[in-house]
């Protein structure tokens, strides 16, 4: 079955150039899920109408996208996606650009190897973009020019500021005063350190605290799907390290991670999917955050109770 992904990025745009790429697929009643006036820097896992399509799609179900932009920022997108797609038994094809006539959710080393050259290329292109600006940098510096956003206060005005909150003058009295935000007070005091506290003689150290055993245990817990689909995009390396070593059960139209890591990383893993349990995330997206959280729970009780 296929079922058509639509998005612009501002109000001001519609997806009518969209729609008629897609016309036939729309005219043969295939169904549609889009996401108006969303940037393409929000990842698909986070976009509310991509999510509707995951968890309605079943094994099999072709997502077609009128051009690469609708869903992929960049080729590193697309490859966070895949793991996913894959997983999930969907393909995903693209009606016009480069990438059309190919399914980049199949699993053949064709397709994987031609996402992996255009992933080197992009990694190549930001390598000399990065050079270029350092280049850049150097060269401005070199003739005397001043870089960076100009200093909101003068130097004299911010000497006047750390004198003044040495005398007891309070962070938001110096901000309406100079008509500046707090945080800039606050940047002028930190580089002065003038809101470092005095060492106190005789006072007590800070306790060390001592690492938790049971944390760095190994626990076998099932990260739910959905989780897992969120953490493949948007968790930190670490997490998404120990998400490709976890073992995929299928459970109907879903999936779990049976995931076999410490303690610190289950709760790393939950503290970074936090966004599925705001009040705007799907109730499926919510009730697997509180499974999740209710394992870890579980497991983190001594033996015996």
């Amino acid at each position: 079955m296929d079922r058509l992904y639509l998005r612009h990025s501002t109000d001001k745009q519609t997806d009518a150039r969209q729609r008629h790429a897609l016309s036939a697929l729309l005219a043969s009643g295939a169904p549609v899920y889009d996401d108006p006036a969303t940037s393409s820097r929000q990842l698909p896992l986070d976009r509310a109408g991509f999510t509707k399509l995951l968890h309605e799609a079943a094994v099999g179900d072709t997502i077609r996208i009128a051009d690469a932009a609708r869903l992929f920022r960049s080729v590193a997108d697309i490859l966070a996606l895949r793991p996913v797609l894959i997983r999930r038994g969907l393909h995903l094809r693209v009606e016009s650009g480069l990438l059309s006539g190919i399914d980049l959710a199949a699993d053949d080393p064709g397709t994987k190897m031609m996402v992996s050259v255009l992933a080197a290329v992009l990694e190549f292109q930001r390598d000399m973009i990065s050079e270029n600006t350092r280049q850049g940098v150097a060269a401005a510096e070199a003739s005397g020019k001043t870089l960076g956003r100009p200093a909101a206060l003068a130097p004299g005005k911010a000497a006047d500021v750390v004198t003044a909150y040495r005398e007891g003058a309070a962070i938001k009295a110096l901000a309406r005063q100079h008509q500046v935000a707090a945080k800039t007070i606050r940047r002028i005091l930190d580089a002065a350190g003038a809101r470092e506290l005095p060492e106190q003689p005789g006072a007590l150290p800070v306790p060390v605290e001592q690492p938790d055993p049971q944390a760095q245990t190994p626990v076998t817990l099932d990260l739910p799907g959905l989780l897992a689909d969120h953490l493949a995009a948007a968790g930190d390396d670490t997490v998404r390290q120990a998400l490709a070593t976890g073992r995929t059960i299928r459970r109907g139209q879903g999936h779990t991670i049976r995931l076999t890591a410490p303690l610190t990383l289950h709760r790393a893993a939950l503290q970074q999917s936090t966004a599925l349990a705001a009040d705007t995330a799907a109730p499926a997206e919510r009730k697997a955050h509180r499974v999740y959280a209710t394992r870890i729970k579980t497991a983190e009780q001594p033996p015996g109770n």
